[in-house]
């Protein structure tokens, strides 16, 4: 049999070729080629081991023939083509938690560093001035540490702040209070960390709901002396704004290690008094190196040998004969998934997968695993049917699998409820004949819909001439309507409505639409 055969296209560490070769492969290291040298190579290869430095284009994956797999050294997938990839039928990995130490200590260092003014200082001194009455630090003994994001960078930085004797105050919709009370935080809205927190640290991937969570109303709630650590992503940060609120002097230092536009040859921030950035080194250790070569050298080789999936961003961990089964239920746990993440996203505690009739039969981890891969990819690009169950568990959500062996009303059904302040929240979907997916139920109300493209959800309470409002609203806005779906509680009690439009629904539509009398929720979908 002949073995599969890898390379090694970027320098990494040399335990990595060992370690495919210990799994059954062939390796070769070749670093520095050019792309039109990697194009001639690549066909000859199953496997493309790579870092930041070769960028996997279309060309390049033409050319591939034998490429089975592309292990991403690190998160960032950047430099990797995923849809074009997808449709050549190579598997993309990363290793998502090799640098979280790495990123979690420099958050720390960054807030040692403006706590006492260590680069000015440094400066200064260098400079002969010897400034000893020219600066006046603060302790961290004693202080608050608002954590906005509480996975697992997040919990790290939490345990060194907890080893530091500070009290930490966490955010986090996906933290439960029973993973709070084990990893010894405070759990707490946006609002009462921002008020609390005389240091914040960002740990949040950067998603449509996470862009700019510290705008410009957002740090203006803050305590007045807050200094701000950023290592997660730029974009989190309104960086004008940032820069506003330091010079009233209401933000008394920030220290950066990314920024929205990198690389960050020019900020407004820069030269700013108690700012400290670094160009993201927040993975540059000698220790986080090795471990992204070898955790990637040992995913790529399982699979290579084995079969076997570990953070593949795009494919589902199940095997050949199953996949045509579980594909159409897999499409719809993941848009109910999406459902429950749009709408009931914040605080949840638990969230119970149910299959009954048909689905019954099936194996549920794929159809798990996709629930989960849509409820979070509401604020995870990178989250994929294989790495979000872990997620999931990270943040303590507590997952339940329920089996029914009896057929109800529909002869497949899907339950995803979740646990949430207010209460559990369900939804239900069901597979039509041809194998289409369509919601049965939200929340309690039966519907019956399409979940595909641009969608309007309206909670209202059911009158004559509603329809009527709400299309001749989008009407005038130019948004067309694709179908219709009703369903209500009872007469003149609460009503759903589920639009598909042909267009995304804006802000000002939005705020428009609250104001229609009987109009209780509006939200905006995407799938």
């Amino acid at each position: 049999m002949t073995k599969p055969r890898v390379l090694i296209s970027d320098k990494m560490d040399p335990n990595a070729a060992r370690i495919f070769a210990e799994s059954g492969c062939d390796v070769d290291v070749i670093t520095g080629e050019t792309p039109e040298q990697l194009i001639a190579r690549i066909g000859e290869y199953d496997g493309l081991a790579i870092r930041s430095s070769t960028t996997v284009t279309k060309a390049i994956l033409d050319a591939a023939t034998n490429l089975k797999v592309i292990g991403r050294a690190g998160i960032g997938v950047d430099n990797v083509d995923i849809p074009y990839a997808s449709t050549k039928g190579v598997v993309v990995m990363n290793t998502p938690f090799g640098n979280s130490i790495t990123t979690a200590e420099h958050a720390i260092a960054l807030m040692f560093a403006l706590a006492r003014q260590i680069p000015e200082a440094n400066a200064q001194t260098q400079q002969g001035l010897w400034p000893k009455n020219g600066f006046m630090g603060v302790e961290v003994t004693g202080k608050t540490l608002g954590l906005i994001g509480a996975g697992n960078i997040g919990s790290i930085v939490a345990s060194r702040a907890l080893g530091l004797k500070m009290k930490v105050v966490a955010y986090d919709p996906f933290l439960t209070p029973e993973r709070a009370i084990e990893m010894g935080v405070e759990k707490a809205d946006l609002d009462t960390l921002l008020a609390k927190a005389d240091f914040i640290t960002l740990h949040t991937p950067l998603t449509s709901e996470t862009k700019n969570i510290l705008s410009r109303e957002n740090l203006g709630k803050t305590k007045k002396g807050v200094r701000i650590i950023n290592c997660a992503r730029g974009g989190l940060i309104d960086e004008a704004a940032l820069k506003d609120l330091m010079d009233a002097g209401h933000v008394a230092g920030a220290a950066l290690d990314v920024f929205e536009t990198e690389p960050a040859k020019e900020s407004p921030l820069f030269g700013t008094p108690n700012f400290i950035c670094t160009p993201h080194l927040g993975a540059s250790t000698t220790e986080a190196q090795v471990n992204v070569a070898l955790q990637v050298a040992e995913q790529m080789g399982e699979f290579l040998t084995t079969g076997g999936v570990t953070n593949a961003l795009n494919m589902p961990s199940l095997s050949a004969e199953e996949a045509p089964k579980l594909k159409p239920y897999m499409a719809l746990a993941e848009r109910l998934g999406s459902l429950v993440g749009q709408l009931a996203h914040d605080n949840l505690t638990k969230i119970a997968i149910e299959v009954e009739g048909a689905a019954a039969q099936l194996n549920q981890k794929p159809i798990t695993g996709a629930v989960l891969a849509g409820l979070m990819k509401q604020y995870s690009q990178t989250v994929n049917m294989v790495n979000a169950p872990f997620l999931a568990k990270e943040r303590g959500l507590d997952v339940r699998e329920v089996r029914h062996d009896r057929e109800g009303i529909y002869h497949t059904l899907v339950r995803v409820t979740v646990g949430t302040a207010q209460g559990d929240r369900s939804v239900a979907g069901t597979l039509f004949g041809n194998g289409d997916p369509r919601l049965v139920e939200i929340f309690g109300i039966g519907i019956e819909a399409d979940l595909a493209g641009d969608m309007l959800y309206i909670v209202n309470t059911d009158a004559p001439g509603f329809i009527g409002s709400i299309g001749t609203l989008l009407g005038k806005a130019g948004i067309n309507i694709g179908t219709f779906h009703l369903g209500r509680r009872e007469a003149g009690g609460e009503a759903v409505l589920l639009l598909s439009v042909d267009s995304p629904v804006t802000e000002a539509v939005l705020a428009e639409a609250r104001s229609v009398l009987g109009v209780r929720t509006v939200r905006a979908l995407k799938f």
